[in-house]
């Protein structure tokens, strides 16, 4: 099968390399999917370069979010049991967690719905306990993680103000349903939020870029309001004052998605057909921004790093370079 692996460490574009390789043999409790599509995360980009929590041994396929096809022709999602990821022709998966692909979704969709949309669910319901009418502020709302967020949190209620960087995303930000759009690159990010709440602030902030994006939320959240710390994109892991969280009256919460998995996994399955049934009347639907064939994987995984993508970027197997499955 052909199969992307990192032998060293450092950017997608330069150390990922194709090479012909046999499938992967299940261990206990694993089985073999055929790769239908396999979405790009941050996670692959942070793993590749050798800076994530989970470092797999060299050399390594990346891709930890695929929707695939079991021996008996079922769709399922899955994150793969590394090191044989999902940017290949088959990867590994633990059957015990396996999940049904919403029959609502295709299968770049549903590749693109596991890990995001579990994220932005745990984060807005479990942990900021996001109620209708409060108001909710995304940044990088325009990204695979922010787009999920928003599309949950209006599907909560919420009145959801998104943070971009550029026009082009701004446009999107819209397309998903932000009802206040601040372009970060040209806008004064702290007082437009003011502006837009009237001096109150937002009551929950999702943030998934840290450094600079947390500052601002901290001078921004509101009474009582909720900070949920999603990850580092900006690549600077804020130091919050607590003083200021304590003067403030305010939460900082933190989420580590991946640990449900072990420590909850019914919570993990609970909020899965609770997003089937949001896919299913309409309410979610990931943003697939660009299918690539499995040559692609390396360049579009390079994009993702490099922040110049929209929505998701879903790598496709049996996608050709003119484009067509």
């Amino acid at each position: 099968m052909q199969a992307w692996q990192v032998h060293e460490n450092g950017e997608p574009g330069e150390v990922m390399r194709t090479a012909d390789v046999a499938p992967p043999t299940p261990g206990d409790g694993q089985v073999l999917l055929k790769v239908r599509a396999a979405n790009i995360n941050f996670p692959d980009v942070l793993m590749v370069r050798g800076h994530y929590q989970v470092r797999p041994p060299l050399p390594f396929t990346p891709g930890v979010e695929i929707c695939g096809e079991t021996e008996d022709g079922r769709r399922v999602i899955a994150n793969p049991a590394l090191p044989y990821g999902g940017f290949a022709e088959y990867a590994l998966a633990d059957a015990a967690a396996l999940l049904a692909a919403p029959d609502s979704l295709d299968d770049a969709e549903a590749a693109a719905l596991h890990i995001g949309y579990q994220t932005g669910w745990f984060g807005l319901h479990r942990r900021a306990r996001l109620e209708a009418g409060e108001t909710l502020l995304v940044h990088a709302a325009a990204g695979g993680v922010g787009s999920a967020a928003v599309q949950l949190g209006k599907a909560a209620g919420a009145t959801v103000i998104g943070v971009v960087g550029g026009v082009e995303k701004a446009a999107v930000a819209r397309e998903l349903g932000c009802d206040v759009v601040i372009d970060r690159r040209s806008e004064d990010v702290v007082a437009a939020v003011k502006e837009a709440t009237g001096g109150r602030g937002a009551d929950v902030v999702y943030d998934p870029v840290g450094g600079e994006a947390y500052t601002q939320s901290a001078k921004v959240v509101a009474f009582e309001g909720r900070i949920v710390v999603v990850g580092f994109a900006s690549g600077t892991i804020p130091s919050p004052s607590l003083n200021h969280a304590l003067v403030k009256n305010y939460s900082v919460l933190g989420l580590h998605w991946g640990l449900y998995n072990t420590k909850n996994p019914k919570l993990v399955q609970h909020c899965h057909e609770q997003l089937t049934e949001l896919a299913a009347r309409g309410a979610i639907k990931p943003l697939v921004s660009e299918r690539v064939p499995l040559g692609g994987a390396a360049a579009a995984v390079q994009r993702v790093a490099d922040g110049v993508t929209t929505g998701r970027v879903v790598v496709v197997p049996g996608l050709t370079d003119g484009g067509a499955a």
